[in-house]
This record gives C-alpha cells, sequence and structure tokens, in this order.
C-alpha cells in the first residue's frame, strides 16, 4: 500500500525517533524503519540517512578544527537538519519510548511534532521508565495515551492516526525567527546530501556544515603555510 498526501505526490515521508546509540537501539530502529517502507511509506530514520558525525567530524579535523569545536558546531549542523525533516519534509512521526529512559532527543521531537499538530504514534515495550506501572504523562499525552507494544502493530495504527487527523501543512515563514533559520539551514543540508555521491559526502557535507555554522575563528590548518579560515576556503571553491 502506497501513502499519498494527494494525488500525485510522492509517499508520506515519517519521521523515526528513538534511541540510537548501540547496535541493538539501532536494530530495532531500522525493523521500525523496515515495516513503514514495506507499508509504503518514506521514511526518516537520522542515523541512516542524516550525516554521519564520525566520519564529518574528521574530515572537520582534518582542515585543521579541534575536536571540541568540530563537535559542536557539528552539533548544531545535526540540530537544524533534523528539525527541518521534522517540521518540513514528513508529515507524521513514530516515535520508539523504549529504554531505560525514553531518548531525550526523541521527547524534544515528539513535542515539536505533537505541537505542529503532526500525526504522532508511540511504541514501546520496555517497562523500565514507567512510573507505578503506567508512562510519564507528559510523554504518553502527546499520543493520547495510548501506545503499541509490538512492532507490527505500528502501521495499522499510524494508517487510523492519518485517517483520523489530516497531515498539516506547516508554513515556515509563521514559526518563530529561531526555527525558520534551523529549517532553512536544515533543507540546504539535506539538499547536499541528497546530491552528493558516496566518493565525495563527506567533503561536501564538512562544506556546508562549514558555510553554515563554524565559527570566525581560524582553524589550526595551514595551507602554504599559513592558517587559513574554513569559510574562507569554502568562497574559493
Amino acid at each position: 500500500m502506497t501513502v499519498l498526501l494527494f494525488p500525485g505526490m510522492d509517499a508520506l515521508r515519517i519521521y523515526c525517533a528513538g534511541p540510537l546509540f548501540n547496535h541493538s537501539e539501532r536494530t530495532e530502529m531500522a525493523a521500525i524503519a523496515d515495516r513503514l517502507t514495506d507499508a509504503g511509506f518514506d521514511v526518516y530514520l537520522p542515523h541512516r540517512d542524516g550525516m554521519e558525525f564520525r566520519l564529518v567530524h574528521h574530515e572537520l579535523i582534518e582542515r585543521g578544527w579541534d575536536a571540541p569545536t568540530a563537535g559542536q558546531f557539528l552539533h548544531e549542523a545535526i540540530f537544524a537538519l533534523d528539525v527541518y525533516q521534522l517540521t518540513v519534509a514528513c508529515g507524521a512521526m513514530v516515535w520508539n519510548l523504549n529504554g531505560r529512559v525514553p531518548d531525550e532527543g526523541a521527547v524534544s521531537e515528539a513535542a515539536m511534532a505533537w505541537m505542529l499538530g503532526k500525526p504522532l504514534v508511540a511504541y514501546m515495550d520496555d517497562v523500565r521508565s514507567k512510573i507505578a506501572g503506567r508512562i510519564n504523562p507528559l510523554l504518553v499525552g502527546m499520543v493520547d495515551f495510548h501506545t503499541v507494544i509490538s512492532l507490527d502493530e505500528i502501521v495499522p495504527l499510524l494508517q487510523q492516526e492519518l485517517q483520523r487527523q489530516a497531515v498539516p501543512q506547516v508554513v515556515p515563514g509563521l514559526l518563530p525567527k529561531r526555527v525558520q533559520h534551523a529549517i532553512a539551514c536544515g533543507e540546504t543540508l539535506w539538499d547536499q546530501l541528497a546530491g552528493a555521491d558516496a566518493l565525495t559526502e563527506n567533503q561536501i557535507i564538512a562544506d556546508c556544515v562549514e558555510r553554515l555554522f563554524a565559527p570566525e575563528a581560524v582553524p589550526m590548518a595551514r595551507l602554504n603555510g599559513s592558517a587559513v579560515s574554513p569559510k574562507s576556503q569554502v568562497a574559493r571553491r
């Protein structure tokens, strides 16, 4: 089944949010994404479809940025990319609440989706973070106090939510200026990611990240014996 926003449009993209910091967490998130893809949805899974921090971070260090500084502005870039995907590019969100505590980033993303009026469904088969047997009401309240406990239940519940709740048409110009800025930067990054090939992706993304987020301070890199700002290098390309 292919799920369309309107006739003639591509499949609705779903933002998959949840813990991504070890093999088992990434495997579970990939399983959720696979079920959505099999049902005809397009999917944005941050660790798979966004930037790979380690590789881009290495590229920035190779250009002379110290590791903490590069990590700081690369995190700003990742934030902007995910904000763009969540607010504009994706029409709905699937939220994995598993973990000792729910993933903090996913909680923030769920709050953004809920405030924008996007269809939002939650999956949880982990009892560790429950309070007296129940999920924190400030979390589960965003999904009308209803979660599913099986991966196989996610797609039917999402399809039900899409029938019940229209996908909102988000107008970035009506959002706060800081959000508009993040969306604009994230869209630029996504355009670069979408157009890059595997051999040059990290270099292209590092160029874009430097241009949009790097501080004005000159890194320690030396070109022809003198320190050069990455922004100047980008400008000359």
